[in-house]
């Protein structure tokens, strides 16, 4: 019983620790309402100056929880960040401006399906009725609403199935009973661990501005070959053989031969959205399936492959088509990348103009 109590005490204390940090000058006597969106004082210690303070503070949380747990951070972090790009789907099931993680668990999930009152946050009861809830923060209360109650109820999940990488994907899969879930989240993470960083949302054009290319917003245009269908992306005209660039962080999902878009490349991103590249001449020869990249790696050159079996070329003049489709959870859809494509074409040339001016 002392040790159970001793263990019990010392997680409390770090996880105490882990909200000092987070919130800042918040004392611990109020550390008991910390992450509660309804609490006067949670409202005035979340008073985050940038994004750049956003991802500190998140990582902060991350590492701590990861202490705690021992579940690696970047894996809590892919959790959260695969939970904020589905909670989009739906604004009214965003969490709170004033929370940090973007986990939201639903009352019969987070105090058990059978439990009467579906607003309960008392850690025995919720535990009586097979509940998800847990108090990660020492004060006696699982809140839905707490950011560090939800994280370390999520690590409490991940823990019951081991810490390899495998006991990871399973332990997703038994969360979301999804497959794509599972797959997106093990990315996110991979992507976390490899750069050791939360903000991955740098991008880049995909062609070399100092390239001779033309493009314009073809978004919806009608296509014949191969049955009636739409343009679901942005066609760049450039001569053939000129370099294709990973247009941000991310990890390469499929790599191969599609009849429509030849040989193509398509790469996830860390907020959930996939690009795709199409009718290329061929592949930067490292670049495999499961590799990670980043904005202006070169990943391939403009070709003109398509519209037949594997290796047919030169049914259209060469150009890169380029597509952007984002996940949702349930379904995947694609959107117009024109306006992407002209802020980083211009963002890119901003960075280089600048970068001039600094040298001279």
């Amino acid at each position: 019983m002392f040790l159970f109590q001793s263990k019990k005490v010392n997680r409390t204390l770090i996880c105490l620790s882990a909200a000092a940090l987070v919130w800042g000058s918040v004392g611990i006597s109020n550390l008991g309402a910390v992450g509660n969106s309804t609490s006067p004082a949670a409202n005035s210690s979340l008073s985050p100056k940038s994004q750049s303070d956003i991802y500190i503070s998140r990582k902060q949380l991350y590492e701590q929880m990861s202490a705690v747990t021992g579940i690696p951070w970047f894996r809590l972090a892919a959790v959260d960040q695969y939970e904020r790009t589905i909670a989009k789907k739906n604004k009214d099931k965003l969490p709170s401006p004033d929370r940090l993680t973007g986990i939201s668990i639903p009352p019969p999930m987070w105090c058990g399906p059978l439990n009467p009152d579906q607003s309960d946050t008392s850690p025995a009861s919720i535990s009586f009725f097979d509940g998800f809830g847990r108090d990660g923060s020492g004060d006696g209360i699982a809140d839905p609403n707490n950011d560090i109650d939800l994280l370390y109820s999520m690590a409490s999940h991940l823990m019951r199935y081991g810490h390899t990488a495998s006991d990871f994907s399973i332990a997703i899969w038994e969360y979301y009973h999804y497959g794509r879930a599972s797959q997106r989240v093990t990315q996110f993470a991979k992507l976390y661990e490899h750069f050791d960083q939360l903000d991955l949302s740098g991008n880049a054009f995909p062609l070399p501005l100092g390239s001779d290319y033309s493009y314009r917003s073809t978004w919806g245009t009608g296509r014949s070959w191969g049955g009636a269908r739409i343009h679901e992306g942005t066609d760049l005209f450039t001569p053939h053989g000129r370099t294709v660039r990973s247009t941000c962080y991310g990890i390469v999902e499929t790599k191969g031969w599609n009849r429509y878009g030849g040989w193509r490349v398509g790469i996830r991103d860390i907020d959930n959205r996939y690009h795709y590249y199409a009718h290329l001449a061929g592949y930067e020869k490292s670049l495999t399936q499961g590799m990670i990249v980043k904005p202006g790696q070169t990943i391939g050159w403009v070709g003109s492959s398509g519209y037949g079996k594997p290796g047919t070329q030169g049914k259209f003049p060469p150009h890169l088509h380029y597509g952007i489709y984002r996940d949702r959870g349930i379904i995947e859809w694609a959107f117009d990348p024109y306006p992407l494509l002209k802020q980083w074409e211009n963002g890119e040339r901003r960075a280089l103009k600048s970068k001039s001016k600094g040298s001279k």
